[in-house]
C-alpha cells in the first residue's frame, strides 16, 4: 500500500519528500507561470514587479514617441523654413601629431601607414582640404599695329587660396593681392574637382562675373592689400554643393613667430595650374627682404627650399603639425635661382586677413551707376617715395572743380593714403577700388598733406558723384 501511494514520489533517505527550486518563465504571451500553493510575499513582490515593468515599458514608448516627434519637426523646419544659409558646420583641419622615436623594440617593428603622425603624407592628408585653386579672368586692351585703335583680350591665370574663416552666408578664402588683381571674373575650385576644366570654363564663362558649373563656383573680392599682397575672396555657401561642404575644411593657424632656420615645411597649392600639389623642403632663412619687379620691398618674408612655382601664390605653407605657417608667393621667385621660395608670415599676415574678413563683400558698380571722385591720379615712384620721405598712396595731380573731391577739401598735392578703411597703395590700385563704390555713397578717406616738409594725414568726409557726360 505504501508503494502505491508513493508512486511517482522519490523519498531520501530520512523518509522526507526533497525540495525544489521555482523557476519562473515567460511566454510570448507575456503571462508568468506562478509556482504552486499560496504565498502572499511573492503575489506582492510579482505585483511590484508589474508595476515596474509597465512604468518602464511606458517611459520608453514615451521617450521614443518624443524623439520621432522631435525629428520630424527639426525635418520639416529644415524644408519649409529654410531661409537659404547652410546648415553644414564646417570644421577645422586637424592637427598633426610630431612622431614619437621609438623605444623598443615592438614599437620599432610596427609597421607605419601612410598616414603616419608628423609625416609629409599625413600633414597634406590634414590640410590639403583646406587648400583652393583660384583662377582669375582679366580683360587687357592692346593698341593696335597702327595706333588708331585697340582690341580687347582675355587674359586667365591660375593661383591658390586657404580656407581661413567662414560667416552665416560665406566662405572666406585668404590669397595674394597679384592673384586677384584686376579680374573681372573670378573662380574657386575645391578639393577633388577637375582643375584644368574649370579653367577652361572660366575662361569661357561670360563678363558678368557670375560662375557656377559643374568644376567651379564663382567667387567675389572682399578685401585686398596691395602693400602686404594679401587678399580676401568670398564664396556664397549656397553655391556650394552639400557634398563639398562636408569635405572641405578650414585651415588650422599656427604661429610664425617662434620658426627656426632649418625647420622642415611643407607647400600645397596649384602649381602650374595642374591642380593640388604637395612640396616638401626647410626653412633656408628668416625676415628676408626682397625687391620685386614693380619697386616694391617686400619685409620680413620667410625663405624656403620647397618649391614655389607659378601657381603656388596664396597656397599653404605648414609646419610638420598641419598648422598654417605662412602663406606662399611665387611673386617673389626668381626663375634663375632654384631652391629659394618666399611666404608671407601669418603672424603678420592674420590681423590684415581679419581686418579684411570683417569688410562688406561687394560688387563691381555697372558704370552708369559707378561713383565719381573728380581727381586725376598719378602712382609714386619708389624713388620719389624714399626721396622725399612720402607716404605710400594715390598721388592727386589735379582736381576737378565743383566735384566731390574739392567739395570734400581734396587739393592738388595731396596723396589719398586710405579709402573707406582700405590703404591705397596707388593711383591704380585707387581706381580699381572705385569700381565697387555707387554714386551718392558717403565714404570717408584718408590724405596726406605736406606741411613745411612733413606729411600730416586728414579724414575727410566724401560724398560719391556721377560721371559728368563729357569725362
Amino acid at each position: 500500500m505504501n508503494d502505491e501511494r508513493n508512486l511517482g514520489e522519490k523519498t531520501d533517505d530520512s523518509g522526507q519528500q526533497p525540495r525544489y527550486e521555482h523557476y519562473q518563465f515567460h511566454e510570448e504571451q507575456g503571462t508568468v507561470l506562478k509556482p504552486s500553493g499560496p504565498s502572499g510575499h511573492r503575489r506582492n513582490q510579482n505585483s511590484f514587479q508589474k508595476k515596474a515593468g509597465t512604468t518602464i515599458a511606458l517611459a520608453v514608448i514615451f521617450g521614443l514617441v518624443a524623439a520621432v516627434v522631435f525629428q520630424a519637426a527639426n525635418f520639416a523646419a529644415d524644408r519649409f523654413l529654410n531661409t537659404g544659409k547652410s546648415s553644414v558646420q564646417i570644421k577645422t583641419t586637424d592637427s598633426v601629431d610630431l612622431q614619437e622615436t621609438a623605444s623598443d623594440d615592438s614599437t620599432a617593428d610596427k609597421v607605419l601607414s601612410d598616414s603616419e603622425n608628423g609625416t609629409v603624407a599625413a600633414v597634406a592628408q590634414a590640410s590639403m582640404p583646406s587648400v583652393v585653386a583660384i583662377t582669375t579672368v582679366s580683360v587687357q586692351e592692346i593698341p593696335s599695329f597702327f595706333g588708331y585703335s585697340s582690341r580687347q583680350y582675355k587674359s586667365a591665370s591660375t593661383g591658390s587660396g586657404i580656407i581661413v574663416g567662414d560667416n552665416d552666408d560665406e566662405l572666406l578664402i585668404a590669397t595674394n593681392n597679384h592673384v586677384v588683381d584686376g579680374a573681372t571674373t573670378l573662380s574657386v575650385c575645391f578639393i577633388g574637382d577637375d582643375v584644368a576644366n574649370a579653367e577652361t570654363e572660366t575662361v569661357n564663362a561670360g563678363d558678368n562675373g557670375d560662375l557656377n558649373v559643374e568644376d567651379a563656383v564663382s567667387a567675389k573680392i572682399k578685401g585686398t592689400d596691395a602693400d602686404n599682397d594679401l587678399a580676401v575672396v568670398a564664396v556664397k555657401k549656397s553655391d556650394i554643393p552639400e557634398d563639398t561642404l562636408n569635405q572641405i575644411k578650414i585651415a588650422q593657424i599656427g604661429s610664425s613667430d617662434d620658426l627656426a632656420v632649418g625647420q622642415q615645411v611643407v607647400a600645397i597649392g596649384n602649381a602650374l595650374g595642374y591642380g593640388q600639389s604637395v612640396t616638401s623642403g626647410w626653412i633656408s632663412a628668416l625676415n628676408r627682404t626682397i625687391s620685386t619687379d614693380d619697386g616694391t620691398n617686400s619685409t620680413g618674408l620667410i625663405q624656403t627650399d620647397a618649391a614655389i612655382n607659378p601657381g603656388n601664390s596664396g597656397g599653404a605653407l605648414l609646419n610638420m603639425k598641419g598648422e598654417l605657417i605662412g602663406i606662399n608667393s611665387a611673386k617673389y621667385a626668381d626663375s634663375a635661382v632654384e631652391g629659394m621660395g618666399y611666404a608671407i608670415p601669418i603672424s603678420k599676415a592674420k590681423p590684415i586677413l581679419e581686418e579684411l574678413m570683417n569688410r562688406e563683400t561687394r560688387e563691381k558698380v555697372d558704370s552708369s551707376k559707378k561713383g565719381y571722385l573728380g581727381v586725376s591720379l598719378a602712382s609714386l615712384t619708389t624713388e620719389a617715395i624714399e626721396m622725399y620721405n612720402m607716404p605710400t598712396g594715390a598721388f592727386v595731380r589735379s582736381v576737378e572743380d565743383d566735384s566731390p573731391a574739392q567739395e570734400a577739401g581734396i587739393c592738388k598735392g595731396d596723396i589719398i593714403v586710405k579709402f573707406d578703411g582700405q590703404k591705397v597703395s596707388d593711383g591704380d590700385d585707387l581706381l580699381d577700388k572705385l569700381q565697387y563704390y555707387k554714386s551718392g555713397e558717403k565714404i570717408e578717406a584718408v590724405i596726406a598733406r605736406a606741411t613745411n616738409g612733413e606729411y600730416e594725414e586728414n579724414t575727410v568726409e566724401l560724398t560719391l558723384g556721377t560721371r559728368p557726360d563729357n569725362e
